[in-house]
């Protein structure tokens, strides 16, 4: 794809990136088998897994985890009152949409107990392994510690667009608003009211600016890494767009992403 050429002159010393587009045809800019840090990119995967175990029976959506009043689906939409690293609730759910590594820190050892298995474990065989992911390891905070490759981001890009782990009325949940009302931040472009998040994956909606092309639509969905990693959905364009990077996010970025996604849907004709 002409779009990749973009990735020449952004200010990292590695990057590579996929894209699937609307023929189902996978695209590939760089060394496929590099890997990199996901960082909180991560949080799709562990939410993914966690949408397994609530298929399978071993926990549910209105489990309560934490605080009172808070529940996993909370958890997952960054809605249960917990602050970025804290452990103590900034305020109690369903308030503010507060950006947590600590709330899918909380949903990992939920899962744990629930199922009896370590949460690296249970990613591991309820996501990684069906999807044939057999370079991505999870070495830390299933908040942000996934280290992958662009060949495995790219199986788990497809299982986002086309979910077989589970069901379609679970995964039309998770890619909805959950709470739409509320407030939030996403970190690095700022507070939007409202804030649309749905269990796991970031919804665009009508945030501005963002991470994400300028010609996504509303319902794109996906999730950013601080250490220079994004993947993006866009069901109505039915274009996947993936890139990973082994800088940390800033400035670079803001600019960076956005141009490129729009190159790809541009060269698509979405």
């Amino acid at each position: 794809m002409r779009a990749f050429e973009l990735l020449r002159d952004w200010p990292v010393t590695t990057a590579a990136a996929a894209v699937i587009d609307h023929h189902d045809t996978i695209h590939i800019y760089g060394n496929p088998d590099t890997e990199f840090r996901l960082a909180s990119v991560t949080k799709l995967m562990s939410a993914w897994a966690t949408l397994v175990a609530v298929e399978d029976g071993s926990v549910t959506l209105d489990d309560e985890v934490g605080q009172p009043g808070c529940t996993l689906r909370h958890l997952l939409s960054h809605a249960g009152g917990y602050g970025f690293d804290s452990t103590a609730a900034l305020v109690s759910p369903e308030r503010k949409r507060l950006y947590s590594n600590t709330g899918y820190e909380m949903i990992a050892e939920h899962v744990c107990q629930s199922t009896q298995f370590r949460f690296t474990d249970y990613l591991k065989e309820s996501v990684f392994q069906p999807l044939g992911m057999n370079s991505s390891r999870l070495l830390g905070s299933a908040a942000k510690d996934v280290h992958s490759t662009l060949n495995d981001v790219t199986l788990f890009m497809a299982e986002l667009r086309k979910p077989t782990l589970i069901d379609h009325s679970t995964y039309t949940e998770a890619i909805s608003s959950q709470f739409p009302d509320l407030e939030g931040v996403v970190p690095g472009f700022g507070r939007f009211n409202p804030c649309p998040w749905g269990l796991g994956p970031e919804l665009r909606g009508n945030k501005h600016p963002h991470w994400t092309a300028t010609r996504n639509s509303s319902s794109t969905f996906g999730h950013i890494g601080g250490s220079g990693t994004f993947v993006w959905i866009d069901p109505v364009a039915n274009v996947a767009c993936c890139a990973l990077a082994d800088r940390e996010f800033g400035d670079w970025a803001l600019t960076s992403w956005p141009m490129f996604g729009d190159a790809v849907l541009a060269e698509l004709g979405r």
